[in-house]
């Protein structure tokens, strides 16, 4: 009996080392218990390191809370395959480290669990389609390969404009290519960015392409922030925080996936008719609101999906804030 007794304790010994050593992917992810306060009538929370500002949205389900590491390989199973180019820099981690700066103003912490699988779908779907080295007839389908890229392969220049030299001066010998996850062009872009993120972008755009996480970072800042003020932000778009003026509805633009593409992209792919690169952009957000369980028919009737028909709201014969 005691030899026996002395087995099962060695057993759950080995056990316990076992369970040490592979742990859950996902242990460094856990958070401590959330801490609640109510300022002025209005319930607000801090969530331990993921959401750490006292915000009302951190009173919600974080990112971590729908969206796992095994998930975010299924949304991207071939971003490590041969015919990428970013092998290995793109990560689960990343991008929760990224996201944590903007989960308590809001960023897949507004509103109810749909809403807010929704939104990260919807942003995944703009990086997903932006990065993707997908084609046709590519193994696992073309709508597998985002996050191939984190860099513009071939630029055809430096994207050096003059026009910005007294507020965001081109640095001799950067250029200013695309990069990221939602990739950043030009000097102004950059110096921008870099503003928001207090990182010297104008001198070292480089960055972006050498650390996943400010790369999610400058992704999710362009998410989160107008092209120009007086315009929504494609998080305000997408979540209904955005009330359309007199002249959005005449110009066809409402609140929903559609207009995000508008704000991010403007007449490179909106107004422009039922064209491949508006539909690319559309079919990763399904793709990826299927895979996370939340299913297609949740992305809203075809008005609210395209931007086929809308007017941007910056021509690109005007400047805008990004691009």
């Amino acid at each position: 009996m005691e030899m026996r007794m002395r087995m099962i304790l060695c057993l759950l010994v080995i056990i316990s080392i076992i369970g040490c050593i592979h742990g859950d992917e996902n242990e460094s992810f856990r958070k401590q218990p959330t801490k609640v306060k109510t300022v002025k009538g209005t319930k607000m929370c801090v969530k331990d390191w993921e959401c750490n500002k006292l915000s009302k949205f951190c009173c919600n389900l974080t990112i971590t809370d729908y969206l796992d590491t095994d998930q975010f390989e299924l949304l991207f199973t071939k971003r490590n395959s041969p015919v990428a180019q970013a092998v290995g820099f793109w990560d689960y981690g990343s991008f929760i480290r990224a996201s944590a700066l903007y989960q308590p103003l809001g960023f897949g912490t507004t509103g109810g669990k749909k809403m807010q699988m929704k939104e990260i779908a919807a942003f995944l779907g703009h990086v997903g389609s932006r990065t993707s080295c997908g084609y046709g007839v590519a193994t696992g389908g073309p709508l597998a390969y985002g996050l191939c890229y984190n860099k513009e392969m071939s630029p055809s220049q430096d994207y050096c404009d003059d026009y910005f030299k007294l507020t965001y001066p081109c640095t001799p010998g950067a250029r200013y290519y695309g990069r990221g996850a939602l990739p950043i062009y030009w000097n102004y872009n950059y110096g921008a960015i870099g503003e928001a993120l207090k990182l010297n972008l104008l001198d070292h755009p480089e960055y972006i392409e050498q650390n996943a996480t400010m790369a999610f970072q400058a992704a999710i800042w362009r998410w989160m922030n107008p092209m120009k003020k007086g315009q929504p932000s494609a998080h305000d778009a997408f979540v209904g925080n955005w009330k359309p003026t007199k002249n959005d509805t005449l110009s066809k633009r409402l609140p929903g996936f559609g207009t995000t593409m508008n704000i991010l992209y403007g007449d490179g792919v909106c107004g422009q008719g039922d064209v491949d690169a508006m539909n690319n952009i559309i079919s990763h957000y399904q793709y990826y609101l299927d895979l996370m369980g939340v299913g297609r028919e949740q992305a809203g009737p075809h008005e609210v999906l395209n931007c086929a028909e809308q007017k941007p709201f910056n021509p690109t014969a005007a400047p805008a804030a990004a691009s």
